[in-house]
Formats: C-alpha cells, structure tokens, sequence
C-alpha cells in the first residue's frame, strides 16, 4: 500500500469519526431537550 493511500484511508476515517461524534453530540441535545420538556410538562401540570 502506498503511502498516499494510507492519507486518504486516514482522511476518510476521520471524516467519518467527525460526522458520528456530530451525530452523536446532536442525539444528546434531543434527549436533553425533550427531557427538560417534559420536566417543565409535569410542573405545569
């Protein structure tokens, strides 16, 4: 394998990495946010 393969295997992988840690990171804020809903929810009800 040459080298410039590695960097773009390497490239690609990263890629993928940040694209899954935004995925991610945006599924928390969703839990978060319909969590913090349905708090204020029970207390108005």
């Amino acid at each position: 394998m040459m080298p410039d393969d590695q960097d773009l295997i390497r490239r690609r992988q990263r890629g993928r990495a940040v694209v899954m840690a935004l995925l991610l990171g945006g599924l928390v804020i969703l839990i978060f946010a319909i969590t913090l809903a349905k708090i204020r929810m029970g207390m108005l009800g």
